[in-house]
């Protein structure tokens, strides 16, 4: 019989799969219920529902994203609730396209349930990934848009 992962564990499995571009296996740490909020998401939607839906968001990264991810600086804070952890950690950001590099802060606050992610609020530096990209001219055209 398999033990239920921790939080903890659950966390490093999503990380070591997205630093190594697994995403298509990245939907299978989620509950089928799962909500996951991009609270500082510049543009676009914000909170996505249910494990299909972040498959096909993963699958979308897989096929367009030309960067690359290497996690860095790594701290996960267990809190008073045991299925709750908050993560932090840098993401050393490298452009295949522009060639350029940057480093970008994240945190993460999510709640693991038998062993699943069931919800995750995500704190992005999405401005470092629209300048590493060379696209902070779309970004503000798209703000200044809405």
């Amino acid at each position: 019989m398999s033990e239920t992962r921790s939080p903890r564990e659950v966390f490093q499995e999503l990380l070591n799969g997205i630093s190594e571009g697994r995403f298509s296996e990245l939907a299978e740490l989620y509950a089928e219920d799962a909500v996951v909020e991009t609270v500082f998401q510049p543009v676009g939607p914000r909170r996505f529902e249910g494990r299909s839906v972040l498959a096909e968001r993963f699958a979308e990264v897989a096929a367009r994203s030309p960067i690359e991810l290497a996690s860095k600086n790594v701290v996960i804070r267990e809190t008073d609730d045991p299925e709750v952890i908050v993560a932090e950690w840098d993401y050393e950001v490298n452009h295949r396209v522009t060639g350029r590099t940057v480093e970008a802060p994240n945190i993460q606050v999510l709640r693991v349930r038998d062993g699943l992610i069931v919800h995750s609020r995500d704190f992005h530096d999405h401005l470092a990934l629209a300048v590493v990209g060379g696209n902070l001219p779309d970004l503000v055209a798209a703000l200044a848009a809405e």
